[in-house]
């Protein structure tokens, strides 16, 4: 493993913030830790300042925000949130970026160290955060990993009020699908259950280093005051959208019979949930998903048991 620099007050600071990363920072840093971005992590060092500061803008972090921050890599995005929140908590994968962050934090913001806390960890394997609860996540989110990622600590983190992702362009528009989307989805109705979601805005390739061959786009994730109404799990809800979308192409008469049992079960269940059988999951709404939950025959209803109730996440 390679060591953090001695001296992180050494890097320069072309970029003339007196904090933030610019285009020779990042280099610096990275050459001086031995880092060579890779694509197996997903890992794309954002590079301009400006580009972080519209990020932080965009998320409406303020100062009595505490926020989750995922795949803070060199540190670009994580001194912009410090700036302004009340407390940055980066969960960081890599050894040697998680080794080298809280110095890059101590140099360029020793006055806001105190605030920032680190979690070597997988973000996937997450389950407990130090500190007080976050009340948004605002990360770049490595592109291989992003949609799991972001459903993990929205189900793991029901305190995350705001989100705000950096993803691949196409992500974000299945992300944001609504119900007759060409690209409605399985990342559309799963983060639907959680938050009304939305684009809002398209990242250039040249903001980064080093530059991905794809767009980036912004979305935005406001956390619903309550998941639909039903009184089925959210996995039984989940296991009803991974079923529909698995032969999307197929009416849900037959793409549920495997999940019903048949389909004359399936049938039975999308009437009793006022949904025709001749529909295709992607027409629906979360909520009939989640009404087709409640009617199906493999569900056991517990008494007293409400809609996320259940913890098992799937992603």
């Amino acid at each position: 493993m390679s060591a953090a620099p001695s001296d992180p007050s050494a890097v320069s600071d072309a970029s003339g913030s007196g904090v933030l990363l610019g285009p020779a920072e990042v280099r610096e840093l990275a050459e001086a830790l031995g880092v060579r971005p890779t694509k197996q992590r997903g890992q794309n060092f954002v590079i301009d300042p400006n580009t972080v500061r519209r990020i932080v803008r965009t998320a409406e972090v303020g100062d009595d925000d505490v926020v989750v921050e995922v795949g803070p890599g060199l540190g670009s995005l994580t001194l912009a949130l410090l700036e302004t929140a009340a407390h940055v908590t980066a969960i960081e994968v890599d050894d040697v970026l998680a080794a080298a962050l809280p110095a890059t934090v101590r140099a360029r913001l020793p006055e806001r160290a105190g605030r920032f806390s680190l979690v070597h960890e997988d973000a996937l394997r997450v389950t407990e955060l130090p500190g007080p609860q976050p009340t948004a996540l605002v990360a770049n989110l490595p592109y291989n990993v992003a949609v799991p990622v972001l459903l993990h600590l929205l189900a793991t983190f029901p305190s995350i009020e705001r989100t705000l992702v950096m993803v691949q362009s196409e992500v974000a528009d299945r992300l944001a699908a609504p119900p007759g989307s060409k690209v409605y989805g399985v990342p559309s109705a799963k983060a639907a259950w959680y938050c009304e979601v939305k684009r809002a805005g398209a990242i250039g390739r040249n903001v980064f280093w080093p530059a991905p061959n794809v767009d980036s786009g912004l979305v935005s994730l406001v956390r619903r005051a309550h998941p639909p109404e039903t009184r089925a799990s959210r996995t039984e809800v989940f296991a009803v959208v991974d079923a529909a979308f698995a032969q999307r192409r197929k009416t849900l008469r037959a793409a549920l019979s495997g999940w019903a049992g048949s389909g004359a079960a399936a049938e039975e269940a999308l009437r009793a949930a006022g949904v025709s059988p001749q529909a295709r999951g992607e027409s629906l709404t979360i909520a009939e998903f989640a009404a087709i939950a409640e009617h199906g025959p493999r569900r056991e209803a517990a008494p007293g048991r409400r809609d996320g109730d259940d913890e098992e996440h799937t992603a």
